[in-house]
């Protein structure tokens, strides 16, 4: 998109004065925040157009029931009612189930259950929430209202909620003639016969029961499109609070047959992602519907309740693991068993995010020369289950860091000096993971100890010793984590100057939030010698750049970031040329440096600005040469890169009361190249808020009937400010990956992946006493009391 901010010529700079304001690795200050904070922004709400029309959803009060008729007559007839439609008016259409993105097979090579998911529901509603009817209006109130006067008649029929339950044979069916006992599907990854030997002969053999709780992502901005139709070229434009514009438009063209052309997809200013908006979701696929036969523009907007009830749900895990240790405490095996909820649908991503993901990180920073890892995916009457923040990197590392600490303590080790004596050390790299990973960069445990050295792990007895004195108990809690950068493999930029000295930055990548606009405008700034303000910046739309991976996966730097440092250096290449026919010198003789050419070994030289302009002048330009300085970049992922870090918390659990209190948090963090470290510190920094909401108060509750209790912030808790510790946060850059022109890893899920293993441990750490080994998250005061109270008995 383009921004607010105007695309005007750069005042005369001093390149090394831009350099050092604005150059990679500066912490220049975001250019889009005071749009935001001023109201500027562009968020789907916020598109206004006479004429446009409004949409509703009718959503399903019940988990598992058929629908026996939907009647829709008096709702049609309503004032300001323009028209309403059913999951018949789906049916005529000639359509069945959303597309799904590519996806894994079954161990045994078959492919997985995937039964349709169509827009609004076809003779049986499966989750609460589920999309029955839609109604379009003039007025966003009339559509609301007329909601209330369709009649639908249901019967009820018996639900499961538990992915377990879902399993045993006396589970009542969602999809018997597609996914029989409710099983979507038995993945598997690594040498299981290799990692049961491995625990067969192992010295100790540690197991852990654990869940990783189900999420509610809860975006500060709704879920909401705007859908438009060309008359004149008959063309749909979908725009909105998405989070990968050309996986929209492959998915629903997929869907309707349509060309891709026929479909432009963008997204202006989100408000927050963090993976509920990178799925195809069945208001997504009616709103183009809608718009095709009407012909008319038409707004839908969520709201709270709806979201709770609608967007994907995350984590919802139940596993079991076995460590096995030998004699001196070095890991042998780990071998992981997971059911994984995948709630009633298979959404988007929903077979990758247990599965792939996960498997990406198993085993963490450490030596383990066999692991094996096998997933039991359930349907269950819930809502479905996709990609959040770490998208089963958490996952990963969460099974791994608690099931070290309970081993540590079986053992008798310190918890931190078992992670030391396990750690890849440098020696090793690359290292190739007994999954087939090849970690390339990292110096782990000198990441460790820093990370202990400033959380003061020497003075923490003292600190407990006081707590006591005042009917508290302290715990520190260690995890060790890495990341992935996964998602797409290719994304692409284009930068584009102006005459006057001004570019414009087109990106198929995006942000949600993270910064994308200051740091891409950084990396070009810094190659170009010019200040930021010089550089305008598009995003996410289908029609400005060939191909886009959208955000995910930690990804957008490594790929988005590196395209535009490679168009910038094409136009600095195509700029050498120029000068050096202005300076009737041979281009090889050209040197540059940001800001200005030269020739070598003179003080002769022209700056990057004079050659733009004189590119858009051909009577200043060699044979050969077109006009203007404009290039396209296309970056490809060379491989992996694994971000990493360790995060110690410091904890005090009152024991009158079972609140728990965050001290202190420290976190390092090995991000490779840093481009802006005050984008990654907010980075992190929220990464680490939500990993607390998960640990200690995020709690997503259904009940027997299928009910979403936990359906509104009366209910589901998330972290307020006066709950959040001082964060101290160091970047350890001595470790830059090989993977990427920029040695950058990425950021975005950091935070949220080293968090919840490192409260939970110093939760339990607090209450060893009371002969806590293990609780589930979320480790809420209720859950601490009782576990207080219950040892005291």
């Amino acid at each position: 998109m383009q921004t607010k901010i105007e695309a005007l010529a750069a005042e005369p700079v001093d390149p090394a004065d831009a350099l050092a304001k604005f150059g990679v690795g500066q912490p220049m200050r975001r250019i889009e925040d005071r749009r935001f904070i001023t109201g500027a922004g562009l968020y789907t709400d916020d598109e206004r157009e006479p004429g446009m029309l409004h949409a509703a959803f009718l959503r399903s009060p019940h988990a598992h029931a058929g629908i026996r008729s939907v009647d829709v007559a008096a709702a049609a007839a309503a004032p300001g009612v323009v028209a309403v439609f059913t999951g018949a008016d789906w049916q005529a259409a000639g359509l069945t189930g959303l597309p799904l993105r590519p996806t894994i097979k079954q161990a045994d090579g078959s492919p997985i259950a995937t039964p349709p998911r169509p827009g609004l529901a076809v003779g049986r509603v499966r989750h609460v929430g589920d999309c029955v009817a839609l109604v379009v209006a003039k007025t966003a109130r009339a559509a609301l209202d007329a909601l209330e006067l369709i009649a639908v008649d249901y019967a009820p029929l018996p639900c499961v909620v538990d992915a377990r339950e879902a399993l045993q044979t006396t589970a009542p069916a969602l999809w018997p003639d597609h996914a029989p006992g409710n099983l979507g599907f038995l993945w598997r990854v690594g040498d299981a016969d290799k990692t049961a030997g491995a625990l067969a002969s192992a010295a100790h053999v540690v197991t852990l029961d654990l869940v990783n709780n189900r999420l509610v992502p809860n975006s500060m901005e709704p879920r909401g499109v705007v859908v438009r139709h060309d008359a004149a070229t008959g063309r749909v434009t979908l725009s909105g609070s998405i989070q990968n514009p050309f996986g929209f438009q492959s998915l629903l063209c997929e869907l309707f047959g349509w060309p891709k052309d026929k479909l432009r997809c963008r997204a202006d200013d989100v408000g927050g992602g963090f993976g509920c908006k990178n799925q195809l979701q069945p208001e997504h696929a009616m709103m183009v519907l809608v718009c095709e036969k009407l012909k008319r523009t038409v707004k839908w907007v969520n709201d709270r309740s709806g979201s709770f009830v609608s967007d994907a749900h995350a984590r919802d895990l139940s596993t079991t693991v076995r460590l096995g240790l030998d004699a001196s405490g070095r890991f042998v095996a780990l071998a992981v068993e997971t059911v994984a909820n995948l709630g009633a649908y298979m959404s988007t991503n929903g077979a990758l995010i247990p599965t792939l993901p996960t498997a990406a990180v198993l085993g963490g920073a450490y030596t383990i020369p066999a692991i094996s890892m096998q997933v039991h995916a359930a349907f269950t009457n819930t809502v479905p289950v996709d990609a959040y923040r770490g998208a089963g990197r958490p996952e990963a590392i969460y099974l791994l860091e608690r099931t070290i600490d309970v081993a540590a303590r079986q053992l008798g080790i310190p918890a931190a000096r078992l992670r030391r004596k396990n750690l890849i050390r440098p020696a090793q790299l690359p290292y190739r993971t007994a999954l087939g990973r090849d970690i390339d960069s990292g110096a782990f445990e000198t990441v460790l100890t820093r990370a202990l050295e400033l959380a003061d792990e020497k003075g923490f007895a003292k600190r407990a010793a006081l707590a006591k004195k005042h009917n508290a108990r302290r715990g520190l809690g260690i995890a060790y984590y890495l990341e992935a950068t996964l998602g797409p493999p290719a994304d692409s930029a284009r930068i584009a100057f102006a005459p006057d000295g001004s570019a414009v930055i087109s990106v198929g990548t995006q942000s949600n939030g993270q910064g994308h606009e200051t740091s891409f405008t950084q990396i070009a700034a810094a190659q170009f010698g010019i200040a930021p303000d010089a550089i305008a910046y598009r995003q996410a739309d289908t029609d400005i750049t060939p191909e886009g991976g959208g955000h995910g996966g930690s990804r957008s730097l490594q790929l988005g970031g590196t395209a535009v440092l490679l168009a910038a250096r094409q136009i600095i290449a195509k700029g050498k040329r120029i000068a050096a026919h202005l300076l009737e010198a041979g281009e090889a003789d050209i040197e540059y440096r940001p800001g200005r050419y030269a020739i070598a070994g003179t003080d002769r030289g022209v700056s990057f600005t004079e050659v733009v302009t004189a590119s858009f002048d051909p009577a200043r330009l060699g044979p050969d040469m077109a006009p203007g300085l404009d290039e396209t970049a296309r970056y490809e992922r060379e491989g992996f890169n694994y971000p990493n870090g360790a995060h110690v918390c410091e904890i005090e659990v009152d024991l009158a009361t079972g609140i728990p209190r965050i001290v202190n948090y420290v976190v390092v963090d090995d991000f490779g190249r840093i481009i802006n470290p005050l984008i990654v510190r907010g980075q992190v920094t929220g990464g680490i808020v939500q990993g607390i909401g998960q640990a200690l108060y995020e709690d997503t509750r259904y009940d027997a009937s299928g009910q979403l209790v936990t359906a509104s912030f009366m209910d589901y808790s998330l972290p307020r400010a006066d709950d959040l510790p001082p964060i101290t946060l160091e970047l350890f850059q001595d470790a830059p990956t090989r993977t990427n022109p920029l040695g950058a890893k990425g950021c975005g899920e950091a935070g949220a992946t080293g968090a919840p293993p490192a409260v939970v441990n110093a939760v339990v750490d607090a209450l060893e006493e009371f002969g806590v080994v293990h609780l589930d998250m979320p480790l809420t005061r209720e859950k601490l009391w009782s576990a207080i109270q219950g040892a005291k008995r």
